[in-house]
């Protein structure tokens, strides 16, 4: 009997511990948290900016690399070829703009020297007695500015003048007026034809037949000019003749100041005004834009013989190096990953029930497979605001079920022991 109560007591023992332990697995009461998840680093894709045929490679998978040190070279040979005709299309551009600078100070010369006498008597000319200021009061800019307005209004002028012509010209009510002009314009010119054969047939040695033939054309544009001229008298006391008249001689009025002003204003385009150095000029300022594309070419050349000597943009592992010598390459296309491995990183995720749990800076202790007995420091950098369900690769049905957040780890690695890949188990000390 005595026996018997002892291992009854005895098993009560052990399913005591054994609650304490579940417990303790649980969570429920103890201070930390543990969870999994494999090493990454931050990665940096090495791709050439120019293709061509790599020439040498200066690194290997798995070596460690200074910011700036050479990783491989591309065949430059082309570039430079191009690199001496750019040299070259500078040179011609330039003499090019020597030579337009050359050019225009000839032509504003001579335009200069032209244009002495019109400056030597322009204060003394003689202006209408409505002006007030003297000759001298304004300069030529001056002039040129107002000869340009005055140029543009008569033009807009001119334009609504031209317009009601052509209203009254399609009005049905001057349709009539407007046959009779037509045909006093007709019988015009065929008398001044006629007038002037009749002329020629005289001259003539042999003109006897000449001169009758002749005549009679006369005779018959004179008839008819008489009669266009008097039916065009007829209609002049009409309203719709008046009209006519009325716009042409607005029209005539408009075009002559238009001409007038254009007139002035060529006038004034002379000197270093004049169109002839401003065509030269421009001569100038095309051939200084021809050099700076030509040096804009040079310049990207030189850039482009850079980028044949690619170099690691950070420290640094060589993870993967895809690319030999004798390869040819395009841009863009990735041939070198390097790996920053003084410092990487590790992701875990925890459960929503312990999300409370875990502090931005809470400070963590992770061991790998690899280094058995060695333990490794990190720190919560992220934790993210969005539950998610658990990733694939965790082993249970029940875990992938379960909502969790997750959690970015950084870890120093001075020694690079952690690689890319490798499974690590996080304890997570908190207080």
């Amino acid at each position: 009997m005595k026996n018997y109560l002892s291992k009854l007591i005895s098993l009560v023992v052990v399913f005591s511990l054994g609650l304490t332990g579940c417990q303790s697995l649980n969570g429920q009461s103890t201070s930390q948290l543990n969870a999994s998840g494999t090493i990454s680093v931050a990665q940096v894709n090495i791709a050439p900016q120019v293709g061509g045929m790599v020439v040498l490679v200066s690194t290997e998978e798995g070596s460690r690399v200074k910011k700036g040190d050479e990783l491989f070279r591309l065949d430059d040979s082309m570039l430079k070829a191009q690199r001496d005709q750019a040299n070259a299309a500078i040179a011609m551009a330039e003499a090019a703009l020597s030579t337009a600078k050359v050019q225009y100070e000839l032509v504003l010369n001579a335009a200069r020297l032209q244009d002495q006498q019109s400056r030597m008597t322009s204060w003394n000319i003689t202006q209408p007695s409505q002006f007030e200021l003297p000759a001298w009061y304004f300069d030529k800019a001056e002039k040129i500015t107002s000869a340009k307005a005055e140029m543009e209004s008569a033009r807009i002028d001119l334009d609504e003048e031209e317009s009601g012509l052509q209203k009254v010209l399609t009005d049905n009510a001057s349709q009539g007026f407007l046959n009779a002009e037509k045909r006093v314009a007709n019988a015009q010119v065929a008398f001044l034809i006629a007038d002037q054969v009749l002329k020629q047939a005289n001259s003539a040695q042999d003109k006897v037949d000449l001169q009758n033939f002749a005549q009679d054309q006369f005779d018959t544009a004179e008839t008819e000019l008489t009669f266009a001229q008097t039916n065009y008298n007829r209609l002049l006391t009409t309203q719709s003749a008046k009209d006519v008249l009325e716009v042409r001689a607005r029209v005539r009025v408009a075009q002559e100041r238009f001409d007038r002003a254009l007139d002035y204003y060529n006038s004034l385009m002379s000197g270093d005004q004049s169109l002839q150095v401003k065509a030269a000029e421009s001569g100038v300022k095309q051939a200084e834009a021809a050099l700076s594309q030509a040096q804009a070419a040079l310049a990207l050349l030189d850039v482009q013989l850079e980028k044949t000597i690619v170099t690691a943009p950070v420290d640094g592992t060589v993870l993967t190096r895809n690319l030999e010598v004798g390869e040819t390459l395009a841009p863009t296309g990735v041939v070198i990953i390097i790996g920053q491995l003084q410092e990487v990183n590790l992701t875990v995720y925890i459960p929503e029930t312990e999300y409370g749990r875990v502090k931005l800076g809470d400070q963590v202790s992770i061991t790998v497979d690899s280094f058995p007995g060695e333990t490794f420091s990190g720190t919560v950098v992220y934790i993210s605001d969005q539950a998610e369900f658990t990733p694939r690769n965790v082993q249970t049905v029940e875990g992938r079920k379960t909502t969790v957040y997750a959690v970015k780890l950084r870890v120093p690695n001075a020694d690079l022991k952690l690689k890319p890949g490798m499974p690590a188990d996080v304890t997570f000390d908190i207080k």
